[in-house]
Parts: C-alpha cells; structure tokens; sequence
C-alpha cells in the first residue's frame, strides 16, 4: 500500500506533535507528511528538513498551491483561516482539522454538500474525542433522557487566583468563553449563555466546577436531537477560576476587546508543560425499565508519549486527529462530504494505534 500524502498545516505545538506520531508509528497505514506554516523554527526544520514548506499569504490561492500534490491536509492553523483553507482543499485533498469555531465549521459543512472529497473538521479533544465517546454512552438505552460531556486541561500544579496556566491556543480559550453554547433542554435545540449553567463535582478525590462554554459538542446535538431530552457539553476548571473569568470578561466588558484579554492572559498566567487532561462524560435513561447510568472517564498526564515529551493536551489533541485520519485512510468512515466525529465508533477508536494513547496513557 503506497503511503498517504499527507500535509499538515501549523508547526505549533499540535502540529508538530501529530507530524511525530504520523512519521513514527510502526503499522499500517504510512504516511509521507509534509509541514507548513509561515515560519518554521530551528527544531521543526531540523526534524522534518526537505519536507517543510513556507506559507507566504493566508488566501485560498496561496494555500491551494501548497496543498496540490496531496492527499490530504490537516489544518492546525488557527481558526479564523479555517474556510480559507477548506476551500483550498476542495477538490483537491481531504480535509481535517481541530477547530472548535462554530462559524468556521458551518462553512466548511457548506462546502461539503456533494463534494468529491471528504471534510472532517473538529478533530482532536473537545469537539472530538468526547463526541465519539459521549455518541458510543448514548447507544443502548430503551429511552435517553441525559447526556452531559465535561473536559478540561488543567495545571497538575495550580498556584496562582485562577488556578489555570496557558496549555493551548488564547484565541481557542476565549473563543470558548464569550461564544453561545449549544444544548438541548427539555428536547428542544437552544443556545446558552458562557460561563453559566455552574456546577461542582468530585473525581478520584479531586474537586472540580464546571461551566458552559462554546463548540464542545460538535454535531451531537443536531445528532441526537429527537434522541436525548438534556445534552450538554461543559468546561472543567478547579473551584474558583469561573468567577474570575466572568469578572474579567463581562463584568469588565473584555470579551469585546479580545486583543487586550489576549495580552492580559499572555503576560499575567504562565504556560506549562505539566498539564492533565480530565474527560467525563454520563449517559442517563431507561434500560428495560431500569433507571440507569453509565460513564466513561479518562485522566492524560504530560508524559514521554511515543518517544517524545509531550503535554496531556499535546497527547489527546494529536491523538485524537491521528486516529481518525488512520479510520479514514482504512475506509472505516465515508470517503467524500461531511464527516462528523460520532461516525466513529468508540471501540474502533481506542483499539487504533493512536486511540489506543486514551487507555495506555492514561489513569482512569
């Protein structure tokens, strides 16, 4: 079987972390992966010399052309050059990527529609991998009354009022906190307000809060509409960080001034390297009569993860993009147009050499 071409674009730090586990893994299926982005550091160009190349505009000409030769592109590219790229890629190679930006998905949905090619977006954790987990929790039930899907990547070691430190985008953060929520309430589709629906809860002896924030459901509520009478999908922080980000971001007025937020948590909140990503999801309903429930949870350390010092985020997110991408390559998954994440099936996922990183390097 001749290897995938495969592209991806963003030499940050999930770029990066899905070029080494494509280029790595021993298995089927191969990839042959290229790296862009408009500048490349010294480590990424020493790692993947002659297969780097050098973005020099962010229209759909330009990305066109470096997506020609492929057979497919991932976009880890922030999200606002999202439907730049999927139209760059239509036509021309499958397209995935990580975005949890609800605007930028519904054009790339559009595109989509009778395409000859196949659009995943929203690969990766949060949408992602609790889509696939929290589709799997929702079969078997005579009647699905609650579905609720928390997640968060947290410090191992919180020190400051917020009880947070940077482990991924700024833009992602505060697109998930100013953004309207999606759920399903009483059955009907609604949108919520971030940082509301507040609530507190205690996993292997640790507490935790949790709050709406926007875009972690993916399609499971368009999904399951009809199926579920409560679907909700919240953020996990530890006790306290809630109410310092509604201060900031409302009671200031800083989510309409995104750029000085942006400088605020750049300069004031520390990134690390020592992170842990919390996943819990509860499915709620009748089994023959029986009021039942069922979860799933999984906690993903930063650790050495497939020879490579890697964060608990790094680890989910570039996992959760490679197994996909090695389901699709293996025709588990349709070939052309839309693709959502709950078309995976759960024990495909985790039993693939990538999904696998949410059994083995994880403590549940």
């Amino acid at each position: 079987m001749a290897p995938t071409r495969l592209l991806i674009l963003g030499a940050g730090h999930i770029g990066r972390a899905v070029a080494h586990l494509l280029t790595t893994a021993e298995g089927e299926p191969q990839y042959e992966v290229s790296i862009a982005d408009r500048a490349l550091d010294p480590l990424v160009l020493a790692r993947f010399g002659r297969r780097c190349r050098t973005v020099d505009g962010d229209d759909a000409e330009t990305f066109a052309r470096v997506i020609d030769g492929h057979d497919i592109v991932v976009n880890a590219l922030p999200f606002h050059l999202g439907s730049a790229i999927a139209k760059a890629a239509a036509g021309r190679a499958h397209y995935f990527d990580l975005t949890e930006d609800l605007d930028a998905a519904r054009v790339i949905r559009a595109l989509a529609g009778g395409a000859s090619t196949a659009f995943m977006p929203q690969c990766g954790l949060a949408p992602g991998f609790i889509s696939i987990a929290g589709y799997a929790l929702s079969r078997g039930f005579d009647t699905l009354e609650r579905l609720h899907m928390r997640v968060g990547a947290l410090p191992q070691y919180p020190t400051n009022a917020l009880k947070y430190n940077l482990t991924w985008s700024v833009d992602g953060l505060i697109n998930e906190y100013v953004h309207p929520c999606e759920a399903i309430v009483d059955g009907a589709r609604i949108e919520q307000p971030p940082l509301e629906g507040y609530e507190t809860f205690a996993l292997d002896g640790v507490n935790y809060e949790a709050f709406n924030t926007s875009g972690g459901l993916g399609t499971l509520a368009e999904t399951l509409a009809g199926q579920v009478q409560y679907l909700d999908y919240k953020t996990i922080r530890y006790p306290g960080h809630r109410d310092i980000a509604k201060l900031m971001l409302q009671d200031f007025g800083l989510a309409g001034k995104r750029e000085v937020m942006k400088d605020i948590l750049r300069t004031a909140i520390p990134t690390t390297e020592q992170d842990v990503v919390v996943v819990f999801v509860t499915a709620s309903g009748l089994k023959e009569g029986v009021r039942t429930q069922v979860s799933f949870a999984r906690k993903v350390y930063a650790q050495t993860w497939a020879g490579m010092s890697m964060t608990g985020i790094q680890i989910t997110t570039a996992s959760g993009v490679c197994g996909v991408l090695d389901l699709f390559v293996q025709r588990a998954l349709p070939t052309r147009g839309f693709i959502r994440q709950e078309q995976v099936a759960l024990e495909d996922f985790l039993a693939n050499r990538f999904g696998r990183a949410y059994e083995v390097a994880a403590r549940t």
